[in-house]
């Protein structure tokens, strides 16, 4: 079957063939649309939308499980033919396994995901099989884990010590064990990354974790040049979109201030002898 039909992708082929996976955020339908017709393999709707569409000065933390759905709701219009990853956001798992099933089932029953991600290693372990055991697909998410940045001390990049990086490995080793079909590494090292891709058997994905792991995630608000608050040392811009916009927006205020628009081409003509028509019928008025 052709992978594109309904957003299958054979994950663990992909890793044995040495396929790498491609793999963006997005937020709404335009996105989405442009993604597909880029042919990325997967698209992932972030909690991210908290930094990237909302503004929060808390970052992901606000994000609620409403708003993820009707994000997801947008994608999966966008990009019906693309596999679909739902992010659960800080709040709907933490708490027992039994939420984290329920809020999990709302993204496949409400928006059509075809799989989730949640952040943690062996803490959320009980949340990773209840989820698996009830026939989800799920991601797990270590490393530098946003919703927990305030116990990292901030956005640092984890895995730097040896004794650091063992911790980071034995959390990859415990969600692999309870049942995760995929693994993504942000901010860690390199040979962190190449070691856990090459330890697993599931596929191993990166968000700042090198060029070794099964694939690659960014945020799309990064890749675009959409976002300039912040630019982590693993992003790569492919276009300055902002910049664009801004020269643009620009372009049409002085336009319109100076009388330039809109011009006879922009605006739409009545019918011939109209024109003459109203205007006998406006002084009968």
């Amino acid at each position: 079957m052709d992978k594109k039909k309904k957003g299958i992708l054979d994950f663990r082929r992909m890793k044995a063939e040495g396929e790498k996976l491609t793999w963006l955020t997005a937020y709404d339908y335009p996105t989405a649309t442009f993604e597909e017709a880029a042919d990325i393999d997967m698209i992932l709707v972030g909690d991210s939308m908290g930094n990237c569409v909302y503004g929060y000065q808390s970052g992901t933390l606000p994000v609620t499980m409403d708003m993820c759905i009707v994000h997801c709701q947008a994608i999966r219009r966008g990009a019906p033919n693309t596999h679909i990853m739902g992010d659960m956001p800080f709040g709907s798992y933490q708490t027992t396994p039994e939420d984290a099933v329920r809020n999990a089932v709302r993204f496949y029953k409400e928006a059509e995901v075809d799989s989730i991600k949640l952040e943690g290693g062996r803490r959320i372990v009980p949340m990773i099989k209840a989820i698996v055991d009830a026939g989800m697909v799920l991601c797990g998410h270590i490393g530098l884990t946003p919703q927990s940045t305030g116990q990292f001390g901030g956005y640092k990049a984890q895995g730097r010590t040896a004794e650091a990086a063992l911790e980071v490995i034995k959390d990859a080793r415990a969600v692999r064990d309870a049942g995760a079909a995929m693994l993504l590494l942000e901010a860690v090292t390199p040979e962190v990354g190449a070691f856990i891709a090459k330890d697993l058997d599931i596929p191993v994905y990166s968000i700042g974790a090198g060029i070794d792991c099964d694939g690659q995630l960014l945020i799309v608000s990064d890749v675009l040049g959409i976002w300039e608050a912040f630019k982590p040392k693993f992003v790569k811009r492919y276009a300055e979109i902002a910049d664009l916009s801004v020269k643009a927006l620009t372009e049409y205020v002085s336009d319109v201030r100076a009388g330039r628009f809109p011009e006879d081409i922009h605006c739409y003509k009545m019918i011939e002898g109209e024109a003459e028509k109203l205007e006998k019928l406006a002084r009968e008025l």
